[in-house]
């Protein structure tokens, strides 16, 4: 449990530092993202980024994981 919650700590430390990066590769921008914008109400779910994002640290995981 340690090791899972360092690794998670590092992780989100790294995505952090990298936000300005990660925004102008256009994640959270992408075809597939749903994205409701009305008078007084805005609803955003990165649907497609998502999916990028679970794919790319599933093989990360299993990449080092062996």
């Amino acid at each position: 449990m340690q090791k899972l919650l360092i690794t998670l700590g590092i992780v989100l430390l790294a995505a952090g530092l990298l936000w300005p990066l990660i925004t102008k590769l256009g994640l959270g921008r992408l075809p597939g993202d749903i994205r409701i914008e009305r008078e007084g109400f805005a609803f955003y779910f990165p649907l497609t980024t998502m999916i990028i994002v679970s794919i790319v640290l599933t093989l990360i995981f299993r990449f080092f994981g062996k």
